[in-house]
């Protein structure tokens, strides 16, 4: 087989062993929906009508319609977590040393995961989307509009996996790795998720208008239920893009190392 071919055929089997384990824990998949799901009943069955109060006319539609493509991004940091802890527990069971000794495409190891984590990413997300439909989420994209959606979500979800795979890698606890990876899901609360910046004072607002989680967020919305887009799509792109690419380096890295460095 060519390089390529057996590039293919190391990176399937890696996914086949992810699926496994996602198989053979199933909690780890179910609690990576139901922290977006309970943050969803929260903030629209809670704090929502209050919320939509406060907000006025800078938040147009029901509130859950506003909430919910930030509680898509929470649902990607959640699931890329799990893949934090899988790769950790990996490395702390010495199989990433043994794979480092053997006869295959190296970034396999890693990319296996990352494959897997984009496709629960996927099911995750249209899951928490049918459960927004059920609370009166009321999405007025086309087909071209969810199609875009979609690949967004997917090069997001890849995006985190990859800087989750090294937050794993990195950390030599599973208590450390998720720890990193809560990072990903706090930054959202500092965004365009739950409030347009513009009702943020000044110091917030500037750190929540540039963040990479809220261009991502006003995509979605802008997709989903037609807010305007700007240059929005163009920076979510970008922002999905950098962090994929700066995960990537960061995990191969970390992966031929000879020994972890961080406690």
């Amino acid at each position: 087989m060519t390089s390529p071919s057996l590039a293919l055929a190391d990176t399937t089997t890696m996914l086949r062993r992810d699926v496994r384990h996602a198989v053979r824990f199933p909690m780890v998949t179910i609690s990576g929906l139901l922290v977006p799901v309970l943050f969803l009943l929260l903030f629209d069955g809670v704090f929502g009508h209050a919320l939509r109060a406060g907000l006025g006319s800078a938040v147009s539609g029901g509130y859950i319609d506003y909430v919910l493509p930030g509680i898509l991004v929470m649902t990607a940091a959640s699931v890329a977590e799990s893949t934090a802890l899988g790769v950790n527990a990996d490395m702390g069971e010495g199989i990433i040393a043994r794979f480092r000794t053997m006869a295959i495409w190296r970034p396999s190891v890693l990319a296996g995961p990352v494959t897997g984590s984009v496709v629960r990413t996927l099911i995750t997300g249209a899951a928490v989307c049918l459960f927004g439909l059920v609370l009166g989420f009321s999405p007025n994209a086309d087909a071209l509009d969810w199609l875009a959606a979609i690949g967004l979500y997917a090069l997001l979800g890849m995006a985190l996996s990859w800087l989750t795979v090294a937050f794993g890698l990195l950390a030599k606890t599973p208590a450390g790795a998720n720890s990193l990876s809560l990072i990903l899901l706090v930054l959202p609360f500092v965004s365009s998720a739950f409030a347009p910046t513009a009702t943020m004072p000044a110091g917030v607002r500037a750190f929540a208008e540039y963040q990479p989680f809220s261009s991502i967020i006003d995509t979605f919305r802008s997709l989903l239920i037609g807010t305007p887009m700007g240059h929005h799509g163009l920076v979510a792109v970008a922002w999905c893009a950098g962090i994929a690419l700066v995960g990537f380096v960061w995990a191969v890295k970390l992966y031929n190392r000879d020994s972890p460095v961080v406690a």
